[in-house]
């Protein structure tokens, strides 16, 4: 034997981690080196000379897929394969098996050189994966109170899940492949947020925000919206992950329960009784003030020794006894009509007393279930006011109508004119002329609610609004 053939012969036989041996054109085993030992369990003398199907799984020799694998070696040259196989001991293990068939110089087949080696571990882990993979992506499909699911790099949603289906409304055929904005209001479409927020996904990693966003039906619910950025090993960006959870109900709660809106609820409640300024005159001066006054006082009682804190205490307690029974007078005061109409009627009849000598014509069309409590009646009432007042004053319009109906737990009003519309984003007006736009959209958010405006110029104006108007124990509230 050559040198070569001898350090060849020795390589082959020192090799632990692969299985290397030949086998005769027939398939039986005529070499075995220390790899084959070590992942097949055999000796050379208990192996050689048996058929290599005795590494095959019962199975795939009763399908005859040993002398399948020779045969196709045979016609192209080499067959690879990855499959279960047998150890001596009757243990299986997963191997990826060569076999290359040996020709000699005169195209003689002489037998079949056979490479295995045991990938169980790497093919455990694989499974594993998968399985992994395929639970976490039953979690994420089965999960109905989140919606999750996954943007690509431009923010065209790629996937969909139905927690996603039941709080946003559409089906995944209906939404997989549109751009992500279709879930913003048309103001913050106008505004870009939709982009501005995957810029800040990609900066920072990830963007939370919480704020109004539209189902397919067009209502609107109050989401907390997580976005995160998906990058891959190489840091190249592949998407991004949306959760969102509609938190309608909870904001409603907490709006309710809010001081700070009960007292503005009140002083609209005033304003609307005494026909005057008066709710608004007490807001923005006696009671802010007051309330400055007792933050101020409270700040200094907390700096003064104890012998002088306990004198601003008690004034600190004055004020807030005042703040106190202004409240409860705002409390008291009430639109007109609405304590014994409702709020239909009472809108009705405020539409004809308004409207009549202007010049406009209007319609007036209701839907309401029931009657909303006293403080979203009152709430609605005012900001439909203040948005009829815009449209005498400002709109130079010929007609107007007015749509309020029931929509999810709330009452969704519309008031659309037919006069010059809006000359510049609503953001961007300013001054006494336009305070009533400001104050309406004050007014719906401090109910828990929201207010838009839109309209080109030339082309009218739409104000719409939503005020929540659950009676106290519905929808978690108590």
């Amino acid at each position: 034997m050559a040198d070569a053939d001898r350090d060849l012969h020795l390589l082959v036989q020192s090799v632990v981690d692969y299985s290397i041996f030949m086998l005769d054109p027939d398939g039986y085993i005529v070499s075995w080196n220390e790899g084959a030992q070590r992942i097949n369990g055999y000796t050379a003398k208990e192996i050689i000379g048996s058929h290599f199907s005795v590494f095959f799984p019962p199975e795939d020799i009763a399908s005859g897929k040993p002398e399948w694998e020779l045969m196709t070696a045979t016609a192209e040259g080499r067959v690879e394969d990855e499959g279960w196989r047998v150890r001596k001991d009757g243990t299986r293990f997963w191997a990826n098996v060569i076999i290359t068939p040996l020709f000699d110089e005169t195209g003689q087949l002489r037998g079949f050189g056979k490479v295995t080696r045991d990938r169980t571990q790497h093919h455990m882990a694989e499974h594993a994966l998968r399985e992994s993979e395929e639970r976490f992506r039953l979690l994420v499909q089965s999960v109905v109170d989140y919606a999750i699911f996954m943007l690509d790099t431009e923010g065209h949603i790629v996937s969909w899940n139905a927690g996603a289906q039941r709080i946003k409304g559409y089906r995944a055929d209906e939404i997989v492949g549109s751009h992500f904005s279709v879930f913003y209001p048309p103001e913050d479409v106008a505004s870009g947020k939709p982009d501005r927020e995957l810029e800040i996904a990609v900066v920072e990693g990830r963007l939370e925000d919480e704020g109004w966003r539209v189902r397919k039906d067009g209502t609107r619910f109050w989401a907390n919206v997580i976005i995160t950025a998906l990058f891959d090993e190489t840091g190249r960006l592949r998407g991004f992950g949306k959760v969102t959870r509609d938190l309608t109900e909870r904001r409603m709660a907490e709006r309710t329960l809010d001081e700070r809106g009960r007292l503005l609820a009140h002083l609209v409640q005033a304003q609307e009784m005494e026909r005057r300024r008066i709710a608004w005159d007490v807001h923005d001066d006696t009671i802010q003030s007051m309330v400055a006054v007792g933050m101020r006082l409270q700040l200094l009682a907390s700096r003064l020794p104890p012998e002088h804190a306990a004198t601003v205490e008690r004034l600190d307690e004055a004020v807030s006894s005042a703040v106190q029974r202004l409240r409860g007078l705002t409390f008291r005061l009430r639109p007109p009509g609405l304590d014994g109409d409702g709020l239909a009627q009472a809108v009705d009849g405020y539409l004809a007393q308004a409207i009549s000598g202007t010049g406009l014509t209007y319609t007036f069309t209701h839907d309401l279930r029931r009657e909303p409590p006293p403080e979203s009646a009152i709430t609605i009432f005012r900001i439909l006011q203040e948005a009829l007042t815009n449209v005498r004053k400002h709109a130079m319009a010929t007609s107007v109508s007015v749509s309020m109906n029931a929509v999810d737990h709330g009452v969704l009003v519309r008031v659309v004119d037919d006069g010059v519309g809006l000359a510049q984003p609503v953001e961007r007006l300013a001054g006494r002329d336009h305070f009533g736009l400001l104050e309406m959209r004050e007014r719906a958010e401090t109910a828990g609610g929201w207010w838009s405006v839109s309209g080109r110029q030339g082309e009218g104006t739409t104000v719409m609004f939503w005020v929540p108007a659950l009676m106290y124990g519905e929808g978690g509230v108590s």
